[in-house]
């Protein structure tokens, strides 16, 4: 990731997903400055001890990476050299029962991942009609079973509400079969997940603002866990980096108004060997990264 974000002096970079601290150690070692957001206040509650030792190299912003603009014009800062943002759910979130991601520990149907949400996974299962709930596990989790899974909570909760995600896994279980080492439960804990925390919507507000935070030659980097997120940031970046645009009806192509970035790798960058057995969640993160040409 540091190697992706390019060489500086002292650069600038905006790590809108502080989680552990791992990636803004990084950049703070190399001698960044960082601006380091996270919903979470456990998060930025950890990260005091990287503030006593880097000082005024390390700005704290409790806030979602979608509001990078307004952090960034609070703070007085017109552009930076860098953003990332690391997509994946932090391993403290997840091995934390009382968080409420896991299916594996049993703990309250919770889910949030700041204290900016008010509606919990909970209120989810326990509110939304048939239809909606359908329509987010198919969408949000591309689990082909999303009706028969809609249609059981809703029988269920007729019965008991939701409160706790064990419970909520083996009624998932009940009508979905296991296949591999795959639980049951993991499209539609995913499903809602995102559904909670708006993920979607604040990666396509990050993505749109990089272009007016960024200073010229800076880069965007996004790590992505799921084809769903991958896939808004492949199509950003293939969007913004043709210059220009056709279509059948036209009789030449065109000036693409959104042309800004140039890509620093066509395909995703994908975890090592070493950096698998250190860590065997990153398996499934692609990291893109974009350079930005000039801003719109």
């Amino acid at each position: 990731v540091q190697a992706a974000m390019g060489e500086k002096d002292a650069p600038l970079i905006v790590d809108g997903t502080l989680g552990g601290g791992g990636h803004t150690e990084l950049f703070l070692k190399s001698g960044a400055r960082v601006i380091a957001i996270d919903r979470d206040p456990e998060a930025l509650k950890r990260a005091e001890a990287l503030k006593e030792v880097y000082g005024d190299q390390l700005t704290l912003v409790e806030g979602n990476f979608c509001d990078v603009e307004s952090i960034l014009e609070k703070l007085g800062i017109e552009s930076v050299d860098g953003i990332l943002v690391d997509l994946g759910v932090s391993s403290r979130q997840l091995d934390e029962p009382t968080r409420g991601f896991s299916f594996q520990r049993n703990g309250p149907l919770d889910m949030r991942m700041g204290r900016d949400v008010s509606e919990t996974a909970a209120d989810i299962c326990n509110t939304w009609d048939e239809d909606e709930l359908a329509r987010i596990i198919y969408i949000y989790g591309e689990e082909r079973a999303s009706r028969r899974i809609a249609k059981k909570i809703c029988e269920r909760r007729g019965v008991k509400p939701f409160t706790e995600t064990l419970d909520l896994a083996d009624c998932i279980a009940s009508v979905v079969r296991k296949t591999g080492k795959i639980n049951p439960a993991t499209k539609t804990f995913q499903a809602l997940r995102i559904a909670v925390n708006g993920e979607l919507d604040a990666l396509e507000q990050l993505l749109a603002s990089s272009r007016r935070v960024l200073c010229t030659g800076g880069r965007l980097a996004v790590i992505s866990f799921h084809s769903l997120e991958d896939r808004l940031v492949k199509q950003f970046f293939r969007e913004s980096s043709q210059p220009t645009v056709d279509r059948p009806e036209w009789p030449e192509p065109r000036p693409n108004p959104n042309f800004s970035y140039k890509l620093i790798s066509r395909k995703p960058l994908l975890a090592s060997a070493d950096e698998l057995a250190i860590n065997p969640r990153s398996r499934s993160a692609k990291l893109r990264v974009g350079e930005l040409i000039t801003s719109l």
